[in-house]
């Protein structure tokens, strides 16, 4: 256990099993959040599920904490170590023939996408007013389940805050860093985890691509929709 945490091989297997779990945490978030197409009745009750499971929720908040950590650690301690194996960089610093864009800028996008996530939990989980723009306390936002208890109205809360639109624009801005770094992400995760294989690894990179692509189109969904008055209140 110390070895896995001290060696540079143990620092990649880390980053790759906590990018593995983030990466299926993206993908039933998005699934999530396309339920608000589906209409109030749906997005409301499936947000009921999953804040009346306080210990599921809770359980899942502490591992997607400690996932977030693990990860955001070993990337800055791989970097940092890299940087070190080289001082001296080279003459007029050359971008690197193989590397892409979104492998060069993995470390950068990872920050930013960290205090994305801090805000988008300030906004819709913890619901403090003052950084939602709208003026309204979503805290108190409710409406009658189909048995006419009270529950929170997760509906009419995504789309007043997507309605403003810097705060749609700074979300499918955050996304599509996200997805970016996915893009490169998914394919390196194989790779740290010793699974490159010569023969399949193009239809990786280009299959790792298209999920990003994928992620990113059904995240901007529901601010698009929002924007263009497809969904309403």
């Amino acid at each position: 256990m110390n070895n896995l945490f001290h060696s540079t091989l143990g620092k990649k297997y880390i980053m790759a099993l906590t990018g593995a779990g983030l990466f299926g945490f993206v993908v039933m978030h998005m699934l999530g959040n396309l339920q608000v197409f589906l209409g109030q009745e749906a997005i409301n009750r499936y947000a009921h599920f999953l804040q009346s499971s306080k210990e599921l929720l809770w359980s899942a908040r502490i591992g997607l904490l400690v996932m977030v950590g693990l990860h955001v650690w070993s990337a800055v301690k791989l970097s940092a170590e890299n940087k070190a194996a080289r001082p001296v960089g080279y003459l007029n610093n050359p971008t690197p023939a193989a590397a892409s864009y979104a492998s060069r800028t993995m470390l950068m996008s990872g920050l930013i996408i960290a205090a994305f996530i801090v805000y988008h939990l300030l906004h819709f989980t913890v619901k403090v007013e003052a950084v939602n723009l709208v003026g309204l306390d979503f805290g108190k936002l409710h409406e009658q389940d189909l048995t006419g208890r009270l529950r929170a109205d997760v509906y009419r809360m995504i789309i007043l805050g997507f309605k403003v639109p810097v705060v749609s624009v700074f979300y499918m801005i955050a996304v599509g860093l996200l997805c970016l770094h996915l893009s490169h992400g998914i394919s390196a995760m194989f790779q740290s985890l010793g699974l490159r294989n010569k023969a399949w690894w193009p239809v990786l990179q280009q299959s790792a691509k298209g999920a990003a692509l994928v992620l990113f189109l059904g995240y901007i969904a529901v601010p698009v929709a929002v924007l263009l008055g497809l969904l309403k209140e």
